[in-house]
């Protein structure tokens, strides 16, 4: 594999299966080479938790797209490659679930792999966090932003590849199976 797509969702609620951001960093050969970022007008309520951990709120997104008017834009970056997600079971799984919901058909499955996974093999006895990681390897990061926490998976994703990781024992697979 040589193209991976880091991504990394916001949630408006606890309920996890709207979206109210979406970052998303491509690695290819060794280099981060694409990102983007949105907000997503998740259509439903948001919960204070949420917006303090995220700073969006309602206001934020209103003009925003929603879900199946963002997804015929960024279908072709996620299936360009390699998922990626740091904590990837909550990530694929929002994804899933918009997918299911909004009744839109992709593909009958993903593969991806987690860094937490990963790092938990490859550097035992530490804390996975993002932000501990992070402050590890000298990554800038702004927390709970989507763009940044992509860009920080990525970035963990190269460093985790530098040392010589061989990326097929960590790759699981999502089904989209409605």
């Amino acid at each position: 594999m040589s193209r991976f797509v880091a991504f990394d969702v916001e949630t408006p609620n606890r309920m996890s299966n709207r979206m109210s951001a979406v970052g998303i960093t491509v690695v290819e050969d060794g280099k981060i080479t694409e990102s983007f970022y949105s907000l997503v007008n998740p259509e439903t309520y948001f919960d204070y938790f949420n917006i303090r951990l995220t700073g969006i709120n309602e206001r934020a997104v209103t003009s925003a797209p929603t879900f199946p008017e963002l997804w015929r834009r960024i279908e072709p970056l996620m299936s360009s490659g390699l998922l990626v997600a740091h904590n990837a079971v909550f990530d694929m799984n929002v994804l899933k679930r918009c997918l299911r919901d909004y009744e839109i058909d992709w593909k009958p499955y993903a593969r991806y792999i987690c860094t937490v996974q990963m790092g938990r093999r490859l550097l035992p006895g530490m804390s996975h966090k993002l932000n501990v990681l992070c402050d590890h390897y000298g990554i800038p990061l702004d927390h709970h932003h989507a763009a940044s926490d992509s860009s920080a998976c990525a970035q963990i994703l190269l460093k985790y590849l530098e040392t010589g990781a061989d990326i097929k024992q960590f790759i699981r697979t999502c089904s989209f199976y409605q």
